[in-house]
């Protein structure tokens, strides 16, 4: 090996060691601190539990009548709904989009931007819910999670569309098929890699939003299990033990979603970007 392939290859294990650091590290004091009693884990430390308690897993699944479970159903129910939005609504226009070029593409192409970069506005979101008699409702948070992640949604599958000739559609067009048809039954199956690249991501994002719950979805009823963290640390009592409990169970979804669909993500996101 040339000196320039070793420091190269040098460079690589260093970083590989960094982000080992960066991403395992905490979560180890997480995982330790959780199998902890109170008083242990209150000390914030990364060594090993005197007694594992596995106990605390069952105690926060448990807590308030199996609150944290209610919390999961809320959270995986609006991520479902949320993700099948996000997929129908933005995989259409963004093929709408790059198939149809006019004057106002420019003016589209510029709200989808500032979409990009502007916050959500608090305040008016509530009066439109308000108006439309849905606050406080699931349906008022899958809208909400749909309409904050659709300006990438959108960017993503038309970089991926605009990799797909015309000339499939024109000749699905000459063998009948209407618009809906041809979208449906012919360019969506060839958009698999950038959907699987959108759900994982958006699937994460939105399990683990916990701002917009808390601000658009209150009420015990509708708890997300972000929100479930405040059941363990308040102002006069924090039980840690149960609050990294809780924040192992909360990790392991998004978890699992990055292990299984890991080489899905990078092929979407990598054929979108070189073909477009």
């Amino acid at each position: 090996m040339t000196g320039k392939k070793v420091r190269i290859l040098l460079l690589d294990l260093v970083g590989v060691l960094l982000a080992a650091v960066v991403f395992l590290v905490p979560f180890y004091f997480i995982i330790v601190n959780a199998m902890k009693g109170p008083t242990e884990a209150s000390e914030m430390s990364i060594q090993l539990p005197r007694i594992l308690i596995l106990d605390n897993f069952s105690k926060v699944l448990n807590y308030q009548n199996g609150i944290v479970l209610k919390a999961f159903f809320n959270s995986i129910s609006m991520t479902i709904f949320s993700i099948v939005c996000i997929v129908v609504f933005c995989s259409m226009a963004s093929f709408v989009m790059q198939r149809n070029q006019s004057r106002m593409s420019p003016v589209i192409n510029f709200f989808m931007l500032v979409g990009l970069m502007l916050p959500p506005a608090i305040v008016p979101t509530f009066w439109v819910l308000n108006t439309l008699h849905i606050f406080k409702t699931m349906a008022s948070m899958v809208l909400i999670e749909t309409a904050i992640n659709m300006s990438f949604c959108v960017m993503l599958y038309r970089a991926f569309v605009g990799s797909i000739p015309r000339e499939i559609d024109e000749a699905a067009i000459i063998d009948g098929c209407g618009s809906l048809r041809l979208f449906f039954s012919i360019i969506f199956p060839l958009l698999k890699p950038v959907t699987a690249t959108a759900v994982v991501l958006n699937a994460v994002n939105i399990f683990n939003d916990f701002v917009n719950p808390l601000y658009f979805l209150p009420g015990k009823n509708n708890v997300t299990v972000q929100l479930t963290l405040y059941y363990f640390h308040s102002a006069y009592n924090s039980s840690w033990n149960l609050l990294f409990a809780d924040v192992v169970l909360i990790s392991i979804p998004p978890l699992i979603l990055y292990i299984f669909f890991n080489k899905q993500i990078v092929s979407g996101m990598t054929a979108g970007a070189v073909k477009a």
